[in-house]
């Protein structure tokens, strides 16, 4: 499959959207009421999987496990944040596939189903041979992640949660104090790091450019949202 075929527009109950790069396979989803994006990442040397939010459907998510695995493998989930709408089928995830689980630290306490790996900003998560660098982007939620694929001629690919979507950063509950974290988060970690073609894929809705985000960052300062 050519890669520009997939535009990241995706349906609740709907088919999964597919990127195939060199060594890794990204499949999204919409899954749950609040038109939750799931990803699962597949690495094509070593056949491991990587869930990032098992949000909700966990029927529709082993489905999309599958789409990667007849065998139904996968090894890790990693929630982007504690928030219920990202979390909503995660204990079924791990009762019927025995990934190990993985959030922002700070977040552990808030997440009922147990972590098996807290993450820190710089940590690494692995897909068979593909690293994702683990991003914290404080304020959405105290231990909100984003990963980091570096892909090489396949680009930069940011998976964001609710902390960075099409036209703004997460919601901060009208707290200008997260506000400002958030955004300053955003500012150094990810556009003063990453050139415009990275891909971002957020938590809900469709898919982004840091390109298309980044003249907007003056106006998102200003109103303050």
């Amino acid at each position: 499959m050519d890669i520009r075929e997939y535009d990241g527009h995706v349906e609740p109950g709907g088919t999964s959207d597919t990127r195939v790069c060199s060594t890794l396979t990204i499949r999204k989803a919409s899954v749950g009421g609040m038109d939750n994006n799931a990803y699962l990442l597949t690495c094509s040397v070593s056949g491991a999987q990587l869930l990032i939010d098992a949000a909700a459907d966990a029927p529709r998510l082993l489905e999309l496990v599958r789409e990667g695995s007849p065998t139904g493998r996968l090894d890790t989930i990693v929630t982007t944040h504690s928030h219920h709408d990202h979390v909503g089928a995660l204990a079924a995830m791990v009762g019927a596939t025995g990934a190990r689980t993985a959030a922002g630290a700070a977040d552990v306490p808030d997440i009922r189903t147990p972590t098996t790996t807290p993450l820190q900003h710089g940590d690494v998560v692995r897909v068979g041979v593909n690293d994702l660098e683990v991003i914290s982007l404080r304020g959405h939620t105290p231990g909100s992640v984003a990963l980091l694929w570096r892909g090489g001629e396949d680009g930069d690919h940011l998976f964001t949660g609710d902390s960075l979507f099409p036209g703004g950063v997460g919601a901060t509950q009208g707290d200008r104090e997260r506000f400002d974290q958030l955004l300053a988060d955003v500012e150094a970690r990810i556009f003063e790091r990453l050139g415009d073609e990275t891909w971002v894929y957020p938590g809900h809705g469709d898919d982004t450019t840091l390109g298309a985000e980044r003249p907007q960052l003056p106006t998102w300062r200003e109103r303050g949202w």
